[in-house]
């Protein structure tokens, strides 16, 4: 199964992943970021969700301090104390996390799962995790598709909810309207569909935002040059009446 290849240039392909290392389903509120965390300080490009060669760069640098055995892997140990100290996760959540990006369940993951996974956190944080699940969409349905079977279900995305942030009104759209098969689990065709229509629906969301702020920006304009024309017009009144009294 390819993997990631469409996420980053770099970045390796993936082999059938183990279904014993996550069998279990794990709801979960959306991550944040610890403020002053590394993480913290790079930038996510708002209309790719990628990062740029120099924060990626630094990213570089940032895994190897935190690859102490110099094996270019993070295992279960060091990666859990890493999203510990950048993020709000518990403890089950960032065992899920591991276990998710762990595709040969080795114990360990490279730069490659890293890298992606930073993205996801920092999408989310920037509340881009639209724009992400539609930029990225081949890969976040390989994420989400833990057992390699080319489908994902309700339970999928339930898992795993606390890193995409996916609300209850998508799921059911999600299910009712691309499920064309009927079977409550779709593939990557009916998925990519279901990015496309809920970017839609997220800039006609961001539009009325912009209509709404635009609108309320010009009445509050409207108001202050309502509340100062009586001032400037009791002015010009009172100099002419000063005007009829001889000193």
């Amino acid at each position: 199964m390819s993997m990631l290849r469409s996420f980053h240039p770099f970045l390796s392909s993936r082999q059938t992943p183990s279904i014993g290392a996550r069998a279990f389903c794990l709801k979960g509120t959306t991550m944040k970021l610890k403020k002053g965390s590394f993480l913290w300080y790079l930038y996510l490009d708002k209309l790719y969700c990628l990062l740029s060669v120099r924060n990626v760069k630094a990213l570089v640098d940032y895994f190897h301090l935190l690859d102490v055995h110099r094996k270019n892997t993070l295992n279960d140990i060091l990666f859990y104390h890493f999203l510990n100290h950048v993020t709000d996760l518990k403890r089950k959540q960032i065992t899920t996390v591991f276990n998710m990006l762990d595709w040969n369940a080795e114990g360990e993951i490279g730069f490659d799962q890293f890298y992606m996974l930073v993205c996801i956190l920092l999408a989310q944080e920037n509340h881009l995790g639209e724009q992400f699940i539609f930029r990225h969409s081949r890969p976040v349905f390989e994420l989400l598709d833990v057992n390699g079977e080319l489908k994902i279900g309700p339970a999928n995305f339930h898992t795993y909810n606390f890193l995409f942030n996916i609300r209850k009104q998508q799921l059911r759209e999600l299910c009712r309207n691309f499920d064309i098969s009927g079977d409550r689990r779709i593939n990557y065709k009916e998925f990519k569909l279901f990015t496309i229509f809920s970017m839609d629906k997220y800039q006609e969301r961001q539009k009325a935002k912009r209509e709404k702020k635009e609108k309320a920006l010009i009445k509050k304009k409207a108001s202050r040059q309502v509340n100062v024309s009586p001032r400037v017009s009791h002015g010009i009144n009172g100099s002419e009446s000063l005007s009829n009294y001889n000193f």
